[in-house]
């Protein structure tokens, strides 16, 4: 009976939206698991092994410091995730509570509000984070903040959307003359009737910040070696492309293409699940 009940919101959810959410678990527990799963150490470098190719010993090769791309591979999964689950709680936080004032109050703090997302979304959002990465330095924290930054409007323009729609709504107005907070009906009864929104952009929001933190650390404005990153890894296999080392920068590469597009993937399985007007 409580199998029953506990796969009941799973039916909602087709299978082809299945299969992301499935494989988000892996690549989740990959994050979690990866350190301890790996069969070498991904720091530890052996000129002997230098750029070997994928055998039953390297699945991923070696690459030209003679460390097991595989375990990178594997270990750079929770950095990755790490950063992009940081940033994209950062930029969910505040754009939802900026989006929230904005949309409740609206007048002169909604123009403010908008003219400040409207001067972020001006910029190349790629061009603001390395612009913003290298103004902070060459740090983890620097590729957080940068990647949470350009996810603000993102947030904050559909927050202030909804809570403008809903603040005249009858009830909002009922509730207003019980003398119930505003901050009390936006937290509690706008806001949950967001979260199949919210989950939606947030995994959507999650692949673009991975993306983005590999490619601040593959032109050299993020994450620092030796550490596993795949963006690192990327460039440093990108000087063997025509060298027929094809595996140093291949399997980062794809793994880095196949989180995003978990992730993209997911991100409409997930409103499903979590959108009070879909139980």
């Amino acid at each position: 009976m409580v199998s029953t009940t506990t796969s009941r919101p799973l039916r909602r959810v087709p299978l082809a939206g299945r299969v992301p959410l499935a494989l988000l678990g892996l690549l989740l527990m990959a994050g979690i698991l990866g350190p301890m799963l790996a069969p070498y150490d991904p720091t530890t470098t052996d000129s002997a092994q230098a750029l070997l190719p994928p055998s039953s010993e390297h699945w991923f090769g070696t690459d030209q410091l003679g460390r097991d791309v595989f375990s990178r591979t594997l270990v750079a999964t929770r950095t990755d995730l790490l950063v992009g689950a940081v940033a994209v709680s950062i930029s969910l936080v505040i754009g939802t509570a900026i989006g929230a004032v904005a949309g409740w109050r609206g007048g002169r703090t909604d123009v403010v509000i908008g003219r400040f997302i409207d001067s972020i979304m001006a910029f190349p959002l790629f061009v603001l984070a390395v612009g913003i990465a290298a103004g902070l330095g060459n740090s983890l924290t620097s590729v957080i903040v940068a990647t949470a930054i350009v996810n603000l409007p993102f947030y904050a323009r559909a927050v202030r959307f909804e809570v403008s729609r809903r603040r005249n709504a009858g009830w909002v107005e009922a509730a207003l003359l019980a003398r119930i907070p505003p901050s009390k009906i936006v937290a509690l009864h706008i806001l949950p009737n967001l979260v199949g929104l919210l989950a939606t952009q947030s995994s959507l929001n999650m692949g673009w910040a991975i993306l983005n933190a590999a490619g601040l650390s593959f032109i050299g404005l993020g994450i620092r070696p030796p550490q596993p990153e795949w963006g690192i890894m990327v460039a440093d296999g990108a000087s063997y492309i025509f060298s027929g080392e094809w595996w140093v920068f291949t399997f980062p590469g794809l793994t880095l293409m196949g989180a995003v597009l978990i992730f993209t993937r997911a991100g409409d399985a997930l409103r499903q699940l979590l959108d009070p007007r879909s139980k």
